[in-house]
Order: C-alpha cells, then structure tokens, then sequence
C-alpha cells in the first residue's frame, strides 16, 4: 500500500494534521490536502483564541479527555522543535459565587482523573497572589495551561507535508464524491482528483460534506459566533494569565473569560449567539441557504425550546459592550466597558442531534473508504496531532484488514 493517495478535505490544522501523520507514519504515501480557501487555517484555526487546554473539563474516558492530554504533550514538544510559540502562563478557574464550588468541587474531581498536571485548589487570598486584579472567592490553578499560535502551527504542518512529497491544494471546493474501482473520484468545479483513501476535516461544512459521501445526516452543524472584545493595551496589565469561570455543565461553551494572546494582546469573550450564516463572522453576514437548513432541522426548534433564555442573554451581550461585560467584571472587578473595544469573532462549528442535544465530545463516522470527522469542537486544536493519530490509526487498520 506505499503507492497510494489518501485525501484530505480541509486545511485546517485538524486536516493539516492529519496529513502530516500520514506522511510520516507511511513513507510512500502520496497525500494531497483539498482545501476551498486560498490559504490555510482560514476559519476555525485562524479564529482560534490560542489556549492549549489542560483536560480540566473533559468527561473521564471520553475522546476529548483522552486525546486532549496526549495531544498537549506531543503539541507542547513540536512547537518548542520548530521554534513556535509556546507560553504556560496558568490558568484559575474562578468561583464567584458559593453555589458554584460544588461545581468547581466536580470539576476538580475530573480533572484529577484526566491527569491534568498540577492542578491545585487555591483559596481567595491565593487568587490575588496569582491574579492581583482578580475577583472570586476559590480558585482552581492549572500552572500548566499555555498559549501559541494556531494558525502558525497550521502553516508548519502544511509544510511537513509538502516536505513529504504531498500537496496542499487550495481554491478546491469539493462539489462531489464518486465511487471510483478502486478508490474515491473527489471533485470541484474545475477539476477532479483520484484518491484510495478518503478524510473529512471540513469544520464548518462537515456535514454537507459528509451527505456527500453517503453518511448519515445527523449530527448536523449548527453555527455559533463567539464575538470578543479586546482590552486596551495601558489595561492589558490588569491580566497575567487565563482567567475562566467554572463553566455550566449544562452547555458545552465555557463562558466570557479574558485571554491573553502570545502578541501581546488580551481578548474578553467569546460569547455564543446563533450565527445566521456557516461563516457568519459578522452580525450582517446571512445566508439564506443555512437558514433555512436551520429551520428545516427539528434538532434546532429542539434546542431552540432548551436555551431560549440563554440565547436572549447571549445576544444582549453582543449587542451591548455594557451588558457583555457585566459578566467579565466579575471575574476582574477593575474593568468596564470603557477599557475594551470591540476585538474579532469566530465561527463554532457546534453538532447538534436531532434530539437537540448539543453534541459534546468528538464524534467521527467511517463510510467505506472514507472517515468523515463529523464534531471537532475545541479542544480540537489543542489534540489535533492526537486526533491525528486516532484517525490515521482506524484509517490504517482498515486497509490492513482489506
């Protein structure tokens, strides 16, 4: 099986890790990465805040667990090898209010049983030693929690493989797949390439992408904007590391928390609104075709019914600077609407069952010859040469068997 071509369709760094495993786990193998952009890392991965997470959060056996903490070892090591960034500022997640510890009490627990290195309880007077601009009343410290740079991670990977003999191709939007004797006919408007093996890396569209090859048509993909606001550079001082709330486990979004960036820079948000469009990164972005997709689904009138309340709060944070950071000046009493501007936003690529379950952990398909990734939310960034390998392990083990 040297000789053959095994596809990707994205250029992500999902996708572009995935590749890259692929290339160096089978020498030999041609791998050529689809991607409909005319650059790399467009969506998710260059809308990504940078953290590379712990496992704090992640359900004990789950594949965010599992693949999350080999994923920050193996991330942590290629980008001190390739001269990344790569900064362990620490992490509190912060209570502020007394029926929140036995929240944080659990989330310990879990943390404890993924292995998270160092995590330690730190009281409210320990706080201020971490974060003297801080509020909360008790604290869990993750020392090792860090930030890069994902797109530039990305960027690296694209090369790895072009340094293996494969091939990024960009401006290739995938409009079919065709079974083909022997393998997969992959198709744009302009041209068609003939691979063996086929993987699905395509974020914001892996559902559409995936009815392309046949799969099932749940879960699908429903858009949530994360909008950030940027706080400004004589403020920046206010915050040495990361600094979250203990998240609600009810969702699978970890609130408003402020997030330095390797540049220097210090983000507040996401929030978490319905977008009106796959790539709806602005609020005046619709697109008639996923709204009406949306509409169609009994999964989001499902989940409508659950989070309405939650939804009307979210939006009145994007609408209002005050109101979005009424929640953040909880967690650092100092700042207010005056000492932000409004930053960028992206685009969460959220699976949603028809039940209207918000799907939590990764979840991937396999239709013959191709493996589709039909959830990747994060930490999907931070473990991605982890999920790499989990892919690349099925995506070998199949062609051993045949």
């Amino acid at each position: 099986m040297a000789d053959e071509t095994i596809g990707i369709v994205g250029a992500g760094i999902l996708g572009l890790a995935t590749g890259r495993e692929i290339a160096l786990r089978r020498p030999g193998t041609r791998v050529v990465v689809l991607e409909k952009e005319p650059q790399v890392a467009v969506h998710q991965t260059g809308h990504n805040s940078g953290v590379v997470h712990a496992g704090i959060y992640y359900a004990p056996g789950s594949l965010k667990a599992d693949l999350c903490v080999r994923g920050v070892s193996i991330l942590r090591e290629y980008c001190q090898e390739r001269g990344l960034p790569y900064a362990e500022i620490g992490k509190l997640v912060v209570a502020v209010r007394e029926d929140e510890l036995g929240r944080m009490e659990n989330l310990y627990q879990r943390a404890r049983n993924n292995h998270v290195p160092e995590l330690r309880k730190v009281s409210k007077e320990e706080i201020r030693e971490l974060e003297p601009h801080a509020g909360g009343i008790a604290a869990l410290h993750s020392p090792r929690t860090a930030i890069t740079d994902y797109p530039a991670v990305a960027r690296e990977f694209a090369k790895d493989i072009e340094a293996a003999g494969g091939e990024v191709r960009l401006g290739f939007p995938v409009t079919s797949l065709t079974d083909v004797p022997g393998g997969i006919e992959v198709a744009s408007a302009q041209d068609r390439v003939r691979v063996d093996r086929l993987v699905l890396c395509a974020g914001l569209h892996s559902d559409s992408v995936a009815r392309l090859a046949k799969d099932r048509r749940e879960p699908r993909i429903v858009p949530f904007r994360g909008e950030y606001m940027l706080l400004r550079p004589d403020r920046t001082d206010l915050v040495r590391g990361l600094i979250y709330p203990v998240p609600d486990p009810r969702y699978p979004f970890l609130g408003v928390h402020f997030t330095p960036r390797v540049d220097g820079s210090v983000e507040v948000g996401p929030n978490a609104v319905l977008a009106l469009a796959r790539e709806g990164y602005r609020r005046s972005r619709i697109s008639p075709g996923d709204l009406a997709g949306l509409a169609a689904y009994p999964g989001s009138w499902r989940m409508a019914a659950q989070h309405w309340r939650t939804g009307i709060r979210e939006y009145r944070g994007s609408l209002s600077v005050s109101a979005f950071m009424k929640d953040a000046r909880l967690y650092v009493p100092g700042v207010g609407a005056s000492d932000v501007v409004r930053g960028g936003a992206g685009v969460r690529a959220q699976a949603l069952d028809r039940d209207g379950t918000l799907v939590d952990d990764f979840r991937i398909h396999r239709v013959g010859r191709i493996t589709a990734v039909r959830n990747a939310p994060s930490p999907a960034a931070t473990a991605s040469m982890a999920i790499a390998e989990h892919l690349v392990d099925g995506l070998f083990a199949d062609v051993s068997a045949n």
